[in-house]
């Protein structure tokens, strides 16, 4: 039988494997073919080139067979993968917050800032902290798994199946996206209510469009319910999962806001523009309906959150 392409073979597969099982699983492989060559031999007599082709080619591509004999490393390994997941949006998530807390601060002292400025700070903002803060974390786990982690050690050996959370709907897992998202919003709105009070005179002055002061004074005596809702999505990121408390207080929070929301959109004047900076091209009348247009799409999103959580309650009983 003529061999080159079986040495051939061998040699690919051992190029593709690490140099200190190379030998090992040269001879072992070569051992396995020569079986199967020898067998075919018995039946048929001499094996022709072809038939070695075909037994090699059955075999599988020298990369495929090195793999099964030293699979591929992944960069994290998975034991570490949900901590590293956890921790990924954990992370992404306080620093969203952080960056809208910054933008918002900056966006209410210049006036010369619209809207899509400050949506771009935001998220180009976002996007250069975000991929600092992905790649440290990456790093510092790839260090982590070239320890070659034990999963056992990953988890409390005390840890008791009784204190297991109820089996559930696949809707009653709070994600972590959500709740950063509503820390956000509650913080801007704080800082769009509470900063004209806080920044100095003269910046005060040079912001073009503010709301009026009866409007102002209506998201003041909210605060308390903003903050009660910071508060529940802390408590939602403690507990991750929902559960009948949770949803009533939720439906409470937001029946609040979509009163709150709806309350505002009937208010007239609802905001007042400083300076004539916007002369000649909007009318005072083309702002107030854009503001209130845009309340009555907000009062959407919780009255939505709403109606769901109550069906949610319904089908819990």
């Amino acid at each position: 039988m003529e061999l080159d392409l079986v040495k051939r073979y061998i040699a690919a597969v051992q190029r593709e494997l690490p140099e200190t099982i190379r030998q090992d699983i040269g001879r072992e492989l070569t051992a396995n073919i020569m079986d199967q060559l020898d067998a075919l031999h018995e039946q048929h007599g001499d094996v022709s080139q072809e038939t070695i082709a075909a037994v090699l080619k059955q075999l599988g591509h020298p990369r495929v067979v090195a793999q099964q004999f030293s699979p591929q490393q992944p960069l994290i390994n998975l034991a570490y993968m949900p901590v590293y997941k956890n921790t990924v949006f954990m992370v992404l998530g306080i620093l969203f917050v952080l960056e809208t807390f910054n933008m918002t601060a900056t966006w209410l002292s210049h006036s010369t800032m619209g809207i899509f400025s400050y949506l771009h700070g935001v998220a180009s903002g976002f996007i250069e902290q975000a991929c600092f803060a992905f790649t440290a974390i990456t790093l510092a786990f790839w260090l982590k798994t070239r320890q070659q982690p034990n999963i056992k050690s990953n988890y409390s050996a005390d840890w008791q199946p009784e204190k297991l959370p109820e089996a559930g709907a696949s809707w009653q897992h709070i994600s972590l996206q959500t709740i950063f998202t509503d820390l956000a919003t509650y913080l801007f709105i704080i800082m769009v209510v509470w900063y004209p009070f806080i920044m100095p005179n003269e910046q005060a002055t040079n912001t073009i469009i503010t709301l009026s002061d009866y409007a102002a004074s209506i998201l003041q005596w909210s605060t308390p319910i903003i903050i009660a809702g910071v508060i529940f999505s802390l408590w939602q990121l403690r507990q991750r999962l929902w559960n009948r408390l949770m949803l009533k207080v939720n439906v409470v929070l937001n029946a609040l806001f979509t009163v709150i929301c709806i309350y505002l959109a009937t208010i007239s004047p609802l905001i007042q523009i400083n300076g004539q900076q916007l002369q000649g091209i909007f009318s005072r009348v083309h702002i107030e309906n854009s503001a209130l247009i845009t309340l009555l799409i907000i009062a959407l999103f919780p009255a939505w959150e709403l109606v769901r959580d109550l069906y949610r309650l319904r089908k819990m009983v």
